[in-house]
Order: C-alpha cells, then sequence, then structure tokens
C-alpha cells in the first residue's frame, strides 16, 4: 500500500510539472504514430523505399502524376510483416508530366521527358502531394520520417530493457553482499565506465556485424554501467535499514530479499536513469548511422537520412538534414524533460 501511494503521489507531482507532462505526452503521441507509420505513411512499401530518381530533392508540396500499372510477380507478404516494415507494391509507378487516352491506349510523357510513350492495358491515373518533397533517390521524405521513427523508439527501449537486466541484477548483487564481490564488479564497471560509449559501441558493433538488431544490443551492452552504480548506492543504504536486518534474522534467502524486499525501493531512480538512457540510445544510433555503420539500408533512420543529405546544408535544400536533425533534438528533448520531471516527482524531500 505504501509502495502504491508513493507512486500515485509521485504521478501527481509529475502532471503538476507542466513541462514534463508536455513531454510524455508528446512521447506518448511519437509512440502512437511509429505504431501506425505504415498505415497514416503516404509511401507505405517496404521501409517506405519507392524510389523515382527523376522526382530527386524535390521541395515540399511538390505535386505529380502518376500511371499506375498492375504487377505481375508480386511476393506476398505475411500480416507481420506488412504492419511492421510495409508492404510489397501491387502497382509500378510512373511519374508524367501529361497524358492523353484515345482506343484503349494511354500516351503519356514521362516526367521532364520530351519522348511520348504509349501503355494498353489496366491503369490508373493518380494525383500525389509530397509535403516534405523528396530525398536524393526520389522516395516520399514524410514517409521516410515516420518509418524512423521505429527505429529511434526501437534503439531506445532494447537498449534501455537489455542496460536495466543487466545494470539492475549486477548493482543489486554488488550492493547487498559487498566484500569482494562487490570488489569485483566495481572493478569491472570502472573499466567499462572509461571507455568512451561511442568507441565500445562502434567496436562491439564491428564484432557483431552491422545490422538492426547487432546495433541495439551493441548500445545496450554499454549502456547498463549507470544503472548499475545507481542501484548498488541504493541497495547500499536499503540493506542497512531494519526490516532486511529482520529479514536475514528470519533466515529469507537473498534472493527473496533482494528482489522482493529491496528491487521496489529501487525502481523509481532506475526509472529516472532509464529516461536519460533512453535519450543517449537515440543520439547514438543516430551518430552511427550518420558514420554509417548502423541501421543499413534501406531501413530508414534519422540519423542515416541526415548521412545522406548532411551536404545539401549549403544549398537551397538543407531542410533534408535539418528536418531529421530537429526530430532527433525534439525526442531527445523530450525524454530528458521526462527524465527531471520523474526525478522531481520521486523525490520525497520536494
Amino acid at each position: 500500500m505504501k509502495e502504491d501511494s508513493l507512486n500515485i503521489l509521485a504521478w501527481k507531482k509529475l502532471k503538476q510539472d507542466s513541462l514534463s507532462f508536455f513531454s510524455l505526452s508528446f512521447i506518448v503521441l511519437i509512440i502512437l504514430i511509429g505504431l501506425f507509420a505504415v498505415i497514416i505513411s503516404p509511401d507505405n512499401s517496404k521501409f517506405a523505399n519507392e524510389m523515382h530518381i527523376e522526382l530527386a530533392t524535390k521541395k515540399p508540396l511538390f505535386k505529380v502524376l502518376f500511371l499506375e500499372t498492375p504487377k505481375n510477380n508480386i511476393d506476398n507478404v505475411n500480416f507481420w510483416e506488412s504492419i511492421f516494415i510495409g508492404r510489397n507494391l501491387k502497382i509500378d509507378r510512373i511519374p508524367i508530366d501529361s497524358f492523353t487516352v484515345s482506343n484503349n491506349k494511354v500516351k503519356y510523357f514521362p516526367y521532364n521527358s520530351i519522348v511520348e510513350k504509349e501503355y494498353v492495358g489496366e491503369y490508373k491515373i493518380s494525383k500525389h502531394l509530397f509535403l516534405l518533397g523528396t530525398d536524393k533517390f526520389g522516395r516520399d521524405f514524410l514517409s521516410r520520417m515516420l518509418y524512423g521513427i521505429r527505429i529511434s523508439l526501437s534503439v531506445g527501449f532494447i537498449s534501455v530493457f537489455i542496460s536495466i537486466i543487466i545494470g539492475v541484477t549486477l548493482g543489486l548483487i554488488a550492493g547487498f553482499f559487498g566484500g569482494k564481490i562487490d570488489d569485483l564488479i566495481m572493478w569491472g564497471i570502472n573499466i567499462v565506465w572509461s571507455i568512451p560509449t561511442l568507441l565500445m559501441v562502434i567496436a562491439i558493433t564491428l564484432v557483431l556485424g552491422k545490422g538492426f538488431w547487432q546495433v541495439f544490443i551493441a548500445i545496450g551492452l554499454t549502456m547498463w554501467v549507470e544503472v548499475a552504480r545507481i542501484v548498488r548506492g541504493q541497495v547500499l543504504v536499503i540493506r542497512e535499514l531494519e526490516y532486511i536486518e529482520a529479514g536475514q534474522v528470519l533466515a529469507y534467502k537473498p534472493i527473496r530479499l533482494m528482489f522482493k524486499h529491496i528491487l521496489p525501493n529501487v525502481i523509481g531512480p532506475v526509472i529516472v536513469i532509464s529516461a536519460a538512457n533512453f535519450a543517449a540510445a537515440i543520439l547514438i544510433e543516430s551518430g552511427l548511422s550518420f558514420l554509417g555503420i548502423g541501421v543499413q539500408p534501406p531501413i530508414p533512420s534519422w540519423g542515416g537520412m541526415i548521412k545522406d543529405h548532411y551536404s545539401y546544408l549549403l544549398m537551397d535544400k538543407a531542410y533534408l538534414a535539418f528536418i531529421p536533425g530537429f526530430a532527433i533534438m525534439s525526442l531527445v528533448l523530450a525524454f530528458m524533460l521526462l527524465g527531471n520531471g520523474l526525478r522531481d516527482a520521486f523525490d520525497v524531500k520536494k
């Protein structure tokens, strides 16, 4: 009951902090957009990777006509793949400038071409609006941004989960048993702590290889030290309390004392550091993708989008790098503000 009342009190304090509560609402909105990215994206092909080189780097609000024709061979995609990575397009789309129809034939001029072509068969003419324009490969920029949300959120959740599992376990063991076990674990923590995070992530990535899951695991394996240090510090204080000593007198097993009686009392600080680690994981993944050793194409990531378009910063299309950069900044700032709010909410002195 006491634990529940403390959590309720923390929630009330968090809601009173308008900036932190706004950050939480913003994060929830981003999560919902990421979950339904395939549904709401203008381009719901696999990884929003429909290319039209002739439409490269078109500015926002660009409009164009498409001649849509059915495909003959379509690979089947199961339901879950279609939800998480997109669908195989059932049509070919050709950007055109103009068209005429006569005798069941459609004659058209491909986009920016003076050579007239014709097509016989089933077709459809559609108009498409690129709200954020196109990237250097002629892909819908808005769709790539929406798909990229999933990468940023996934790397945060998976990395934080790995860091919590390792950090909480080692922190509990070190703080509860003390002595040589504590010295050994702290020795390992200090070694990992002394190595620059980005350098270690790059080294682990090179060992595991480039790929989607490898990056997430590499980042998670470098973020547990902060969790372990905080949990250890909390356990060193809690283990001296009377109810822990009473449990030892009653011959409770160490595992029961650590996970049933001590762990619930360190959840608050763990949640706070997890919010900060979430933000750090997003930044690290973006940096790795920018360096070319993060999530690999054609999977869209905000860091990779900056890498593809940073050369446009000195041109009239600087927004191609600014938009994903601003998205990274906004999401990281939201998690940092939420972390500050959670820290104040779980502070019983306030």
